[in-house]
Order: C-alpha cells, then structure tokens, then sequence
C-alpha cells in the first residue's frame, strides 16, 4: 500500500447483520423473533463453513402449504455462497458437486417432504448424505471404477443445507437442524412481494458484503468457542456453536439475541404436523362444535365431531377419533403465545375437572389457517351451539362443563 492509499474500512459486522435480518423481514413473516435471528446467523454462518466443526441445517416446515417457506428458501439463496437449488436431486448428483472443484454450494432442498414424506419412499441414501454432511469431517463412500477395477474413493459431504417442506422430517435430519415452523400469514401480517428481476441484486450485494465480512474475521472465528447459555448441550449445542460463533464476531446486540434465540428455538417443541386433516379439524371446530362456547370438554367435543355427516372423524383408520388422535392433529398449531394447542383441565361447578380445549387457545389457528367464517342468517342465530346426535345441543348433554363466553360460572370454574 502505498502512502496515499486509505486502509480499506471496517466492515461492521452488527450492522450488516442489521441489514440482512431487514431483507428478511420484507419478505418473511417468520414466527417468532428469534427465527429472525436464527436465519439471519445461519446466513451468514454459509460464508465461514471452514472454520466451523459442524454445520446446521436450516429446516423450513409448516403443516400447510402456502405458508411462506418456499419464499424464505429464495432469499436465502439470495444471500449464501454458490447456492444450488435442489429439488428431487439424487444423491448421488449432491455428494459429487459438494466435492466438485468450482466451490462448495449451499444446497437449497424446496419440497423436501416429496423425499420423506408419507407418501415418498424411505431414501436413505439422501438422508445419509445430509446426516454425512453436517460434520466436518463427514463423507460418502462410493465405488468407482469398471469391473474388477473399481476402487472405494471418498467423497466429501461436509456443505450448509436450507431445507423447505410440509409436515416433518426425519429425528436424525431434526436433531441437526434449526428448526423454524412457518405459519400462513394472518390477515394483518404483510409483506412485500419478491420479484427477483427487481430484489435480487439488493440480496446479491449484501452476500457480497457477507463474504468480505467473513474474510476479515476467519481468522477470530476459527479460533472461538462460544459460551453457550445454561442446559444448551450435546446435539443443540453442535446445532448452535457456529451461528453463536458468528454473532459473536459481529457484535453489538447480537450475542444477547443469538443466546435468546438459541433457548427459544432449542426450547420449541418438534412436533410431526399434519397438512389438510388439520385444517378441517380446525374449521369443523370452529364452525360446528364450538360456536360460543369456550371451553369444552374432550369427550363432548368427539362425540360432537364423530356425530357430524360427511366428515372423517368417525372413520380414523377404521375407528372413530380418539383423544390422542386429537391430541396430534393439534399439536401442530400453536396458541396465540406460540404454545402447542394442548388439552387443559376445566374445573367445572360440580366438581369435576375433566381435560378439554379452550376457544381462546385456538383462536390465533383459526385466524391463519381457516378461511372466514360463513355469515349467520336470522333463522341459524337460535343455533349457536353444536348439536350431537337427536338434536341435543353438547351444552344440554354436559351441563355444567361446557361454558359460553357470557355464561356465569362459579370463581373457580372461571379461572381454570
């Protein structure tokens, strides 16, 4: 350099990380605060995949189609080095660009539920390969070669991997992941619509940002090993150290709500969802058993749904719906508090207290994933409470447990 060239400048890294967790956010409606994070540290994490033992995969999955997971799979491929986009790649095709020589891609997997979902055969040659590549040190041992010649050669696995797709994903593909359960957006969640042709140079010139950010500090990130917070260990901690690693390269705020996000994340329960099943059990939840009542037991919500015409629930596999089948079906949408949807005691006047589900816990599901309710006539507004066989409304058959939002209960009826 010579005396009148300037030092080229920091880059600063919170604030880059600013920027792309902004470019998120116009597209994405992720949900919780700390997926923000999640996404935007693994991101960048892409750029500095030598200096880490382990890298985590980033799952995108919802119960539904139409929830914003393919989208997210888009801005990140903005956004990552060398991004291959991979849908029904065989493995084959993967292990040899991971080990190519024009650089190690950042596979993007959309519809990853056409490989492991129910209706896809088990391929346990894909899931070794992701389960391969998430370690360092990991590879694929293949056979090359004609005839007598062949000979076993290696093949490295070791690359960052975004995966989008409906329902679950293999415990061995899970345990490695960061896991974000994406929701349909609510009627007052907005965000702009991409279009590559206008937005992809804004994510392209941050990925250039990232890459030279990343240079600047590999030589510190190497060498760290981040404190990880209380009870974070084993699997979520080899899940969490790069992107801990990476927040604390840049930080700022970002070692406090990478360590807030790693809780929540690590904390959130995976659970198995299931696609259109789950939206018809909430609408027939809403619109038939319910209808102002609040709370209500779970037998009189079964007996209510398994008596409904031309509705499954009295054909689950050739037994009507159970208790623990409800419990699953619904254990894939969450409360407005971004808790599981699961069955509550109801303490009732008499004494009682049978397990049931409360409307104020499915409100939030219903708002995103059913359509509007249907309008009510002058003639269906005496109909306002779900009627099981012979016309008896669930209110008349349990008297007592089954309370409207303007029923008078007892304190501890109110309170349960």
């Amino acid at each position: 350099m010579t005396s009148t060239e300037a030092p080229a400048p920091t880059i600063d890294g919170a604030a880059l990380l600013d920027e792309v967790e902004a470019f998120h956010r116009r597209f994405n409606v992720f949900p919780t605060e700390g997926a923000y994070v999640a996404v935007a540290l693994w991101d960048a994490h892409a750029h500095l995949l030598d200096c880490f033992d382990s890298t985590p995969r980033l799952a995108f999955l919802s119960p539904e189609p139409g929830s914003g997971k393919s989208r997210a799979l888009e801005i990140v491929e903005t956004l990552v080095p060398h991004p291959m986009v991979a849908v029904n790649a065989s493995a084959a095709a993967l292990f040899r660009a991971v080990s190519g020589t024009e650089g190690r891609p950042t596979i993007l997997f959309d519809e990853i539920d056409t490989v492991f979902g129910p209706k896809a055969n088990d391929n346990e040659e894909l899931r070794g390969f992701l389960n391969a590549g998430h370690r360092r040190s990991g590879v694929t041992y293949r056979c090359v070669g004609d005839g007598s010649s062949q000979s076993v050669q290696p093949f490295p696995s070791y690359c960052a991997v975004a995966m989008a797709g409906l329902g679950s994903l293999p415990d061995t593909i899970l345990t490695r992941s960061v896991i974000v359960r994406m929701r349909r957006r609510a009627r007052n969640e907005h965000v702009e619509p991409f279009r590559q042709r206008l937005h992809e140079k804004g994510g392209h010139a941050l990925r250039d940002r990232l890459g030279k950010w990343a240079d600047s500090v590999r030589k510190a990130v190497e060498g760290s090993w981040p404190a990880m917070p209380e009870g974070i260990t084993d699997r979520p901690a080899d899940v969490w150290e790069p992107l801990l690693a990476v927040a604390d390269a840049a930080g700022g705020m970002w070692p406090r709500r990478a360590r807030a996000a790693c809780v929540e994340l690590v904390a959130a329960a995976a659970q198995d969802d299931e696609a259109s099943l789950g939206i018809r059990l909430l609408i027939d939840l809403r619109d038939t058993v319910f209808c102002g009542i609040d709370r209500m037991p779970t037998a009189a919500i079964l007996e209510c749904l398994t008596a409904m015409d031309d509705a499954p629930w009295v054909d689950m596999g050739g037994k009507p719906l159970t208790p623990r089948g409800l419990s699953r079906l619904l254990s894939g949408y969450v409360t407005g508090a971004n808790k599981p949807i699961k069955a509550r005691p109801i303490r009732t006047a008499a004494g009682t207290v049978p397990r049931g589900y409360y409307a104020e816990d499915l409100a939030d599901a219903w708002a995103r994933y059913c359509p509007p309710p249907p309008p009510k006539s002058a003639t269906s507004a005496t109909s306002a409470t779900p009627q099981v066989s012979g016309g008896e409304s669930v209110a008349e058959r349990l008297p007592g447990i089954c309370y409207t939002a303007t029923e008078t209960a007892t304190p501890d009826a109110r309170t349960a």
